[in-house]
């Protein structure tokens, strides 16, 4: 199958630390299509270089998601059927079908429209937090703004964001026994979570069909058809647990993990201090240095040659956008923090049909959030040690505790 890995890319155990990166060049360098086991069940894959992530991006019907749903666990039928009518999961041409009628609502000429509200709510936080000072910058600050963020933007009611917040990070850390102490720790342990997020997003649904329309995202879905038919309650509630933990989970480590790269990189937080105007810049490098996802899972739908690999159907395909996203063919000095790089091809919002629908809003939200913090925060300085959310999927940080200085 290929080099005998020195480390085990399927542990969540792996990650806890920090992305094994002097593995990923090893691998890539040596073998970049990579098999790697799983306990109890067939394993994968991992494709490492980035022109291989890109390729399998692009061939949906070679590589399908619909087929074994994104994640790397084998799902139960029931649960694999849930998966397959989400957005993320969809394989052409239902995937256009559904994302075509969206896709008007997240352009970036509209979702600009949204960047004063998301200001608001970016100092209303900043308010908040002067008065603690020192604070867990995960919790405290990053972990509000995006639940309130697409809460406005579907019009779901103030008094329910925490719980969905909640909800939405128990999507994405399912497997950190911190977040998840009586779960399953496997990643498709999380469908309980998903599950309570899609029975909300019904209800709420079935209350805006006897409302009054009320200008907001909820109306459109209610009033559109997708592949020919409008959408159930159902399908409403598998939509909203997409954009709420997609959200949430993209947003919070770009915040986060991009301050603590700040951090551990004070030379690149005085350049941007100093030139606010590298902002933008500076969020693309964070998006490839602290990518929010880990992986997305295909499965190959024929038997396929990919880099000297041969991968048969219905055998599980891993695109590392972790490893892709250092890949030295592509990224010079692929191992330094710089937030002047250009050009920037990083691959954590995805290419081909699957790019991230909500980027435009990820990008809005980071570039106001740094230019609020470094307005608000002439100091920020770690107080303790940082944490990293245990997964195999989810690049996220679970504690980061700093001192606020305004």
């Amino acid at each position: 199958m290929g080099v005998v890995g020195v480390i085990d890319l399927y542990s969540p155990d792996t990650y806890v630390n920090g992305a094994p990166h002097e593995e990923f060049t090893r691998l890539r360098r040596e073998d970049p299509v990579h098999w790697q086991d799983i306990p109890g069940q067939p394993g994968y894959w991992a494709v490492l270089r980035h022109a291989d992530v890109v390729h399998v991006s692009r061939n949906p019907r070679l590589f399908s998601c619909e087929a074994g749903g994104v994640v790397l666990e084998d799902l139960d039928p029931e649960r694999l059927a849930r998966m397959r009518d989400m957005l993320l999961s969809m394989d052409p041409p239902r995937h256009i079908s559904y994302r075509k009628p969206l896709a008007p609502e997240f352009a970036q000429r509209v979702i600009a429209g949204m960047g004063e509200q998301i200001r608001l709510i970016t100092r209303e936080i900043f308010t908040e937090s002067k008065k603690l000072n020192d604070v867990d910058f995960v919790h405290d600050v990053v972990g509000p703004l995006p639940t309130q963020v697409i809460g406005q933007l579907f019009g779901l009611p103030e008094k329910d964001w925490e719980w969905l917040h909640r909800l939405a990070q128990m999507n994405t850390s399912g497997q950190d026994p911190d977040l998840n102490p009586d779960g399953d720790l496997s990643e498709a342990g999380s469908a309980d979570s998903s599950m309570q997020m899609a029975m909300y997003g019904m209800a709420s649904a079935a209350d805006r069909r006897a409302s009054d329309p009320q200008g907001d995202l909820m109306d459109v879905i209610l009033g559109q058809e997708f592949d020919g038919r409008y959408l159930t309650d159902a399908d409403i509630g598998s939509l909203l647990v997409q954009m709420i933990t997609a959200g949430n989970d993209t947003t919070v480590t770009m915040m986060a993990g991009g301050l603590w790269a700040l951090l551990d990189h004070p030379d690149q937080l005085t350049l941007l201090r100093n030139d606010p105007a590298l902002i933008p810049s500076a969020i693309e490098e964070i998006l490839r240095w602290f990518n929010p996802l880990h992986y997305f899972r295909r499965t190959a739908t024929e038997d396929v040659v990919l880099s000297g690999a041969h991968i048969r159907k219905g055998d599980k395909v891993a695109m590392y956008y972790t490893s892709a996203n250092r890949d030295e063919a592509v990224f010079a000095d692929s191992q330094r923090f710089d937030i002047t790089r250009s050009p920037n091809p990083q691959l954590s919002f995805g290419i081909g049909e699957h790019f991230c629908l909500g980027v435009h809003l990820a990008r809005l939200e980071g570039r106001i959030f740094f230019e609020e913090l470094l307005t608000s925060f002439p100091g920020i300085a770690l107080t303790g040690k940082p944490e990293r959310v245990r997964s195999n999927l989810n690049n996220g940080v679970k504690r980061l505790p700093v001192r606020l200085c305004p």
